[in-house]
Formats: structure tokens, C-alpha cells, sequence
């Protein structure tokens, strides 16, 4: 049966663990020269309807590392631009390759490409999310902390789809995350209950229906960075303004007052607080210049481990490798 993850919803503590392990064990790999093969003979489509460098690249040259053959999909070029529907896309491409992974606006058409589908479909990044990028952040917290575990991850910015997949992910890892959003830019009602959803009845399936109530949970949001940040070990930004906000400019600049990543923010936290970014940033807004080019900053090897962790994630779905639950 194949697998999709369209959201870190999809996706239970076993399976995290898993990819988690594998990614950094074939990155470990890789930098031993140690040439690995599995998907020799495997091909993947990669339909991207909104720009990318890391995430594009990444996915091709995981694809490649592991023997098989990328594919880049316009979908300009193809016969959905000229009303084609969806299901029937979905259907030919499923006969022709391996695994589909999607780029666009709209979550609804990733759904409905996986619905459709008899190939894994994977969402590489959408209105509502973007798992693959916290997949691959995660990783990185632990090989610099040596664990998610027990550590203060804060979210400062904007209520975007990355930070609705910190959400997503703290939902099933339970991990101690604080979202501190402008008011007005925070994360949507009905991703908070999706949320809880998945913590419900992950709950209920081991007998710890506690843990359902919000009151229990351990994610915190706020409006108020600089308490956001006291003894954080992991601080994480984005930009305030995300591909198709572009005329909303002026009006997010004024709003996000106070929510940049600098000096006078991180001496709030943690000494040895880590900083992440999930890349392209915009110096001199949501993260200072200095911040950025600091001497022990982490933000290339994060964007490094996705191509480590699509190596797991493609590995996973099409061999359906892992835990039962992911394949």
C-alpha cells in the first residue's frame, strides 16, 4: 500500500524516528564515500508550479545520489494548463513513475493528486505546509543538540506554512514549542485543531486520552517574542512575506516590528541558543545581518540535510522501507 506525506500529520513518532535515522545515517554515508544505490531503475516527477532552489535541487540530487532518474515538471507544460482534470494527470503519471513530488499553492490539488494516485505523492511544499522542511530541520537539531527532546524550540514571524508544519510536528513528537506571532499573523484555528486531532487520537491509541485536552499541550502561542525566546535552545524565523504576499508589504513591515532575529533578541535565550532559518532569508528584516554570517551558524548545514532527508524520505516511500506505518 504507498504512502503519501502531504502533511507531518501523516506521519507517527516511529516514522519520524526512522527518517531521522536513516537520513543521517545515509549523510554519514555519503561523507565516508560510501556510493549508495537502491533506486537504480526508479524515476520521480517533480511538478513545481512556485520557484525553488533548495527544495528543487535537493530532491534531484537526492534522486540521483541514489541512482535514479529526476524528472522536472512544469505544469505550464502540461495538459492540466489546457483544463486536463487533475485525477487524470494523477493517473497516467502513476504508470509512469515511481513517486510525485509537488510544489504549489493550492493543498487541496496536492490532496488531489494523492487521492488519484497509486504513487507515493509527496508535498514539497504548499499554502498550508511544508513537511520535508521539518523532517530535515528536526535532523539538524539533532545532530547539534543531540536531541529534540527536552528542548525549547521558538518560532518568531510570521504564521506561515512552515510554521503550521512546527505545529503539525509538535502534535505528534510533543515537542516544547512556542509560537510567537504578530497579532493578526498567528497560526490559523483550524491548524491548531487539526493538530489537537492527531494528538487526540494518538492519545486514545494508547490509552492517554489526558493528553487530548489543549490545556495539555505543549505548544504556547504568543504575541510576545522577547518572552518567547527566555532560555530557548533553538531559535527558528522565516520571512514576513511569502511568495503571492508581495503587495502586502508595507503593512507586514509595520507589524512585524520587533520580531527580528538579532543580538538584542537572542541574548534573551539560551548562551549556546541555535539559530535557524529555512532559507532564502531577507537580511536586514526578519534576521540581522550579523545574525546570518555569524562565525558558527547552522543555516547551510540545515539546508544541506534536505537533500540527506529526501534521500530518506524517497528511499522510504518507493521501496516502502520502515516502520509498518509508513509503507
Amino acid at each position: 500500500m504507498k504512502k503519501d506525506i502531504l502533511s507531518l500529520l501523516d506521519l507517527e513518532v516511529d516514522d519520524f524516528t526512522y527518517l531521522f535515522q536513516r537520513a543521517i545515517e545515509l549523510k554519514k554515508r555519503f561523507k565516508q564515500g560510501i556510493v549508495d544505490r537502491p533506486l537504480i531503475g526508479k524515476s520521480i516527477g517533480l511538478i513545481f508550479d512556485k520557484k525553488s532552489t533548495r527544495t528543487r535541487v535537493s530532491f534531484e540530487t537526492a534522486m540521483i545520489q541514489l541512482g535514479g532518474t529526476p524528472i522536472y515538471i512544469r505544469s505550464t507544460d502540461t495538459q492540466i494548463s489546457r483544463n486536463e482534470p487533475v485525477e487524470d494527470t494523477a493517473r497516467v503519471l502513476s504508470r509512469y513513475i515511481d513517486a510525485l513530488v509537488m510544489r504549489t499553492f493550492d493543498h487541496k490539488l496536492v490532496q488531489q493528486f494523492a487521492k488519484a494516485s497509486t504513487i507515493p505523492v509527496i508535498n514539497a511544499l504548499t499554502d498550508y505546509s511544508h513537511p520535508c522542511q521539518i523532517l530535515s530541520d528536526i535532523m539538524t537539531i539533532i545532530e547539534f543538540k543531540g536531541s529534540y527532546e527536552g528542548k525549547k524550540i521558538v518560532w518568531i514571524g510570521d504564521g506561515n506554512n512552515v510554521a503550521n508544519s512546527w505545529v503539525n510536528a509538535a502534535s505528534v513528537l510533543d515537542l516544547n514549542l512556542v509560537i510567537a506571532t504578530p497579532e493578526g499573523y498567528g497560526i490559523k484555528e483550524y491548524v491548531k485543531e487539526s493538530s489537537n486531532s492527531k494528538r487526540c487520537s494518538r492519545s486514545a491509541k494508547y490509552g492517554d486520552l489526558k493528553s487530548c485536552s489543549k490545556s495539555e499541550s505543549t505548544i504556547i502561542f504568543t504575541n510576545d517574542p522577547i518572552e518567547a525566546v527566555k532560555d530557548a535552545d533553538v531559535v527558528y524565523t522565516d520571512v514576513w512575506l511569502s511568495m503571492g504576499q508581495e503587495d502586502d508589504f508595507e503593512k507586514r513591515k509595520k507589524a512585524f516590528k520587533g520580531f527580528q532575529v538579532n543580538r538584542e533578541l537572542l541574548s534573551k535565550a539560551k548562551a549556546d541558543v541555535m539559530v535557524m532559518h529555512c532559507l532564502p532569508a531577507h537580511r536586514g528584516e526578519e534576521i540581522s545581518e550579523d545574525v546570518l554570517e555569524a562565525p558558527d551558524a547552522v543555516f547551510w548545514d540545515q539546508a544541506e540535510n534536505k537533500c540527506h532527508m529526501h534521500k530518506a524520505i524517497l528511499e522510504t516511500l518507493i521501496l516502502k522501507t520502515g516502520p509498518a506505518n509508513v509503507v
